[in-house]
């Protein structure tokens, strides 16, 4: 295959030339295998500007020439900053037909669609409105195809026939008899028969004209002569010669031209109690100025604007602008209106949308007394919003609103309303060209099925039981229909008629903040269990030998990125005082969660589990020996999240750090050691007084047994008056002693060594009548003091003693 032209840095032939790279890998597979060779091919094809740009990054061996990606995504972002969806979807709505041929039209038309990923209906609609008016004329009684494709290739075949008959070349002429002037909207019913295989007849204007002849007209006709002044070249509608058009014949026709404004189905429906009905009017809140207010709004994809009513408007004294030229209106069915300009638009305000969707929005004031708002067509395409029509409410936004609309606040005007800094200023530079994996937006739109789906396996007879509702106080009540709200709009749950039913409290979080959860301790008890394991944490650190630099990233919304499996939704049902719903995402509370998890984000990034990233649930650790190699790790492992679905909490997110937090412990490039925090909580936790106490503080200093010589030993008073049968034994002077012995044992807890395959080991062991006691220690260097890697102990079994 043959070589691309060499790229000089214009930027109208990036992406061109990124094409035919792309084309040629995948068609030479075994030329270009690594990231760095295709890299180092494409810097070959590279001169002048681009060269000069490139240079550098090689002589410096930055990180960026191993990874093909970022190179690309940089290239691009030098020589093609360019908007292209953008720029296309605004081109869409502008690009017009003139007078060319259609099969030209289509050509630039069908060239910006491949920008954009809008759906059939707006394209179909998009491609009619740039049709000139003369050849929407001849389409008007016509049934159109729906699809675009079909659509264009009609509108194409039909220009052709109209040119020809206009035109006709080699074919003979056939000379037609006078035809009899039909009305265009009438017929009889007994000539039917004589008319159908002629359209009606369109009266000529008589504006400052004379009338013409039957024959005439058949005339003009043959030739494809314009009616009105017998030129070549054109038709009526586009005649130079012919008067301005007046409104009333341009409704007539069903046109309208840029300085109009059609309301749509609104008016039409004054009257019409059925069709007021079947209106979707959605809940919406509007902010400007201080002020804050709730309504409705109408969706009307008949309308060509954004309008509110007038009387709507001053009675809550929303600012209104003069607008610089007023525009007519007319309603979609022709009704004459009692307002028929367009004065005055609205300031700026903030509209919200469901609870998470907020825009920057204006409105033309126009008298709507049937519904104070109305959101026409552009309002539509734009946020593509998929309507339930028998809920009738938006049920999700389109791909556009990810990143514009939800889960964002923006500021207008003088709006006191806060707004978070833009995402790509937290993301280290070096990981810009990933920013998406860190999209708080992208987690609260309800992911696909996946072979990982969550399935719940019940034991074979039994039913999930139906728990009671929780009692709540008003805030807790207040926060679970914020949450019911929210994960409605956002499809993690659906409403219920499920036989099964869990209930819904709540528990308090080290923030202060309340959890939300769900008593599945019954659905729990005949789940059939996951048998995919958990990693041991005590396993996880000993590949850290060797790494000097970090970087701990946090999952966003971990098991809501997973579906429950289809047809198992139902056993997710849970009570609140405001219904019954069921899940589609995995819950929080199911036993098999954990291991549903799991097996997918080990499968996401196996192929680094054993090289330089240690994963624990939604906690990823990434480890390297040195800055610039790091930096092509996160990079494949954001890459691996990215394409997997699977989205970072970047306010939780550490990189390039030498020391980090991580799973309770604080781990540096020497070795790891508790964490400062969970110490003091040892060292300040009060006598327990009663079993469960005992049982919490045991389960506690239990995580971190491997820093404390002869554990085993030193807690065995305690762990006796834990047994069975014991009762409720008072507390011992020995347990009183063992409890402030092991607290003192924390405080003198060593820094750990990672352990180091390449070195010896050296174990100590020790027992007594309690328990067996050892020490895994290794010398850095034979000169060196012998340095703990972990202790381990246990206590004697009674067959043992």
């Amino acid at each position: 295959m043959k070589a691309p032209l060499r790229y000089d840095g214009t930027p109208s032939l990036c992406r061109g030339f990124l094409t035919q790279l792309e084309i040629l890998f995948e068609n030479n597979p075994g030329s270009c295998m690594s990231d760095k060779a295709k890299v180092g091919y494409l810097s070959n094809h590279l001169t002048e500007k681009a060269l000069l740009w490139a240079t550098p990054l090689w002589e410096n061996k930055k990180p960026i020439i191993y990874d093909y990606e970022g190179f690309t995504f940089e290239l691009k972002r030098t020589f093609d900053p360019s908007r292209r969806a953008t720029n296309a979807g605004r081109s869409l709505f502008h690009i017009k037909q003139g007078n060319k041929r259609v099969a030209d039209y289509a050509i630039e038309f069908k060239t910006l669609t491949s920008e954009v990923l809008w759906p059939n209906d707006v394209l179909t609609l998009a491609f009619t409105e740039g049709l000139n008016e003369a050849f929407m004329f001849e389409l008007a009684p016509l049934k159109l195809p729906e699809s675009l494709d079909h659509l264009i290739d009609f509108c194409i075949a039909m220009d052709d026939q109209i040119r020809e008959r206009r035109h006709p070349r080699d074919r003979p002429r056939r000379v037609l008899p006078p035809l009899p002037s039909l009305p265009r909207h009438t017929s009889t019913s007994g000539g039917s028969e004589n008319v159908k295989a002629e359209l009606p007849v369109v009266e000529p204007m008589q504006i400052g004209k004379t009338g013409i002849s039957e024959a005439e007209r058949a005339h003009r006709r043959e030739k494809g002569l314009c009616f009105y002044c017998a030129g070549a070249d054109h038709f009526r509608l586009q005649c130079p010669q012919r008067p301005r058009v007046s409104r009333a014949e341009h409704s007539k026709l069903g046109f309208r031209t840029g300085n109009t404004q059609v309301i749509g189905s609104l008016y039409a429906s004054f009257v019409d109690n059925e069709k007021k009905k079947s209106r979707i009017l959605v809940p919406i809140s509007l902010t400007w100025e201080g002020v804050h207010l709730k309504t409705e709004a109408f969706l009307d994809s008949g309308a060509s604007g954004n309008f509110m009513d007038k009387n709507f408007a001053a009675k809550n004294l929303l600012p209104l602008v003069l607008k610089e030229r007023p525009l007519m209106v007319e309603a979609i069915d022709g009704k004459p209106l009692s307002c028929p300009h367009i004065t005055h638009d609205t300031v700026d305000v903030c509209m919200k949308t469901g609870v998470l969707h907020q825009e920057t929005i204006r409105f033309q004031i126009i008298e709507s007394p049937s519904c104070p708002v109305v959101l026409g067509f552009p309002w539509l395409t734009e946020h593509n919003p998929v309507v339930d029509w028998v809920q009738r409410d938006i049920k999700c936004w389109g791909q556009s609103c990810q990143s514009k609309c939800l889960g964002r606040v923006n500021v207008i005007g003088s709006l006191n309303i806060a707004t978070a800094p833009p995402l790509s200023t937290e993301v280290p530079e070096c990981y810009l060209a990933l920013k998406e994996v860190f999209s708080k937006a992208r987690t609260e739109v309800l992911p696909p099925h996946r072979p990982y789906d969550c399935a719940i396996d019940l034991l074979p007879g039994t039913m999930p039981p139906r728990g009671h509702v929780y009692p709540l106080s008003q805030r807790e009540n207040d926060i679970m229909e914020e949450y019911i709200r929210e994960n409605l709009e956002r499809g993690f749950i659906r409403r219920s008629s499920s036989p099964a039913g869990a209930g819904f409290f709540f528990v308090s979080k080290k923030e202060g903040d309340l959890r939300p959860c769900i008593d599945y301790r019954g659905l729990n008890r005949i789940t059939i269990r996951n048998a995919y394991p958990i990693p041991l944490i005590t396993e996880l650190f000993d590949r850290l030998k060797g790494a000097r630099v970090y970087t701990k990233l946090d999952l966003r919304g971990a098991y809501n990125l997973v579906r429950v499996k289809k047809g198992d939704e139902w056993k997710t049902a849970f009570n609140t005082r405001s219904g019954h719903y069921e899940y589609l995402v995995m819950p929080f509370g199911l036993c098999n969660a954990p291991a549903v998890f799991q097996d997918l984000i080990n499968d996401t990034l196996r192929e680094f589990l054993q090289e330089f990233v240690i994963v624990y649930l939604d906690d990823i650790l990434i480890y390297s020996p040195d800055v610039d190699t790091h930096h092509v790790h996160v990079k494949q492992v954001l890459k691996k999240l990215l394409k997997a679905g699977l989205y970072c909490k970047l306010e939780k997110c550490l990189f390039d750090i030498v020391t980090v937090q991580f799973l309770g412990y604080i781990i540096t490039p020497g070795g790891f050691q508790m964490d400062p925090k969970k110490l003091s909580a040892i060292l300040d936790w009060p006598l327990p007084q009663g079993l469960k106490a005992i049982q919490r503080f045991l389960g506690f200093t239990n995580y971190y047994r491997r820093f404390i010589k002869d554990f085993s030993a030193l807690v065995a008073p305690l762990t006796a008056m834990t047994k069975k049968g014991v009762g409720n034994q008072k507390w011992t002077p020995q347990a009183t002693q063992a409890f402030e012995a092991l607290k003192q044992a924390f405080t003198t807890a060593p820094v750990l060594r990672h352990p180091d395959p390449a070195l010896p080991f050296q174990v100590e062991v020790d027992a007594s009548e309690l328990g067996l006691g050892a020490v895994l220690s290794q010398r850095e260097a034979p000169d060196k003091p012998l340095h703990p890697c972990g202790f381990y102990s246990r206590k004697l079994s009674p067959a043992e003693k």
